[in-house]
């Protein structure tokens, strides 16, 4: 090899080398700066609430300060594309989850992301699950009279937090097992105030939002889609033993730009999984009826791949678009 090839050749080696060493190091020295957790909703929701808690005990194991910022709309879309376009160093991330790359994809004209293609998915965090809840003076006592009214026409709507909520999804899961069309009436504020004054004859919504009203007796609970009957409420029994496949949770999880550094992610899982093992955090999820689940990043992707499969016709039977 003549000497004018060879150190051509030796130039662009060095020359690839150099492109990957930064990196490599920023994979090793990682964090040097503020990490930034991009909410998928406003401030005081259940994804707030919880990125908060975990982004405290991160900073303190990771010795880095990491921040929320709040990007509401499009069902969470707009978060989730802002962090798909981002650079995948590991300094931006987001609580994304079943809303915003599940379902609000299915429902969205342009959604302008894969929710498995354009994502590294880093940790699933829980969510909370869905109840049925209707005034304490309704007729209706159980999941079976509802059915019955609504197959009678004797339901005149049915009201969940908007178009594409897993409370949305869980009353149409029901409708098409019995060959129901139900009125969706989708609210962004007082849903629960319509309910109670007998407006609308029933509503499907998270558990931590019905909560107060039903332990407050405001609101009777019907169902909930949890694995288990809650202790909190021992009398509402489980959509699993009234004989349906439903048990869903409004779950959330960490994800990053497509590409982030191997070593990054498992730090990250590690760390998010630990903090939702301590002892004070088990205390709150258990309180806010969230299913955490230790998963790994691959195992985090099969289980997002059974609820596109699981979600997806039903969104589609229904004509849910936004």
């Amino acid at each position: 090899m003549r000497r004018r090839e060879f150190v051509t050749r030796l130039g662009g080696a060095a020359a690839a080398l150099s492109l990957s060493l930064p990196r490599a190091a920023r994979a090793q020295d990682w964090p040097t700066k503020p990490i930034r957790i991009v909410v998928t909703f406003a401030p005081g929701g259940a994804a707030d609430i919880w990125a908060r808690i975990i982004a405290e005990h991160l900073s303190v194991a990771l010795k880095q300060s990491v921040v929320i910022e709040n990007r509401g709309g499009g069902g969470g879309m707009v978060a989730a594309t802002q962090v798909a376009r981002a650079e995948p160093d590991g300094y931006t991330i987001l609580m994304g989850g079943l809303a915003a790359q599940i379902i609000a994809p299915v429902i969205a004209a342009n959604p302008g992301f894969d929710a498995l293609r354009d994502f590294t998915h880093i940790a699933y965090v829980g969510g909370p699950p869905i109840t049925w809840v209707v005034p304490p003076s309704s007729e209706l006592r159980s999941v079976d009279d509802l059915i019955a009214a609504a197959k009678a026409d004797k339901l005149s709507g049915y009201a969940s937090s908007g178009v594409g909520t897993l409370g949305h999804l869980v009353v149409e899961y029901v409708a098409k097992r019995h060959g129901l069309k139900l009125t969706h009436i989708p609210y962004n504020t007082a849903a629960f105030a319509d309910i109670i004054a007998g407006r609308v004859p029933m509503g499907s919504f998270t558990w931590g939002a019905a909560l107060g009203q039903v332990q407050g007796g405001t609101l009777r609970s019907l169902a909930v889609t949890t694995e288990m009957r809650r202790p909190d409420v021992p009398n509402v029994p489980t959509f699993k033993e009234l004989g349906y496949d439903l048990v869903a949770s409004t779950w959330f999880s960490f994800s990053g730009p497509k590409g982030m550094p191997g070593e990054i992610v498992q730090r990250l899982n590690r760390e998010t999984v630990r903090i939702l093992d301590l002892p004070e955090v088990r205390r709150r999820l258990t309180q806010d009826a969230f299913d955490p689940k230790p998963l790994t990043p691959e195992q985090l992707i099969a289980f997002m791949q059974s609820e596109i499969a699981r979600w997806t016709p039903i969104a589609q039977d229904a004509g849910m678009k936004r």
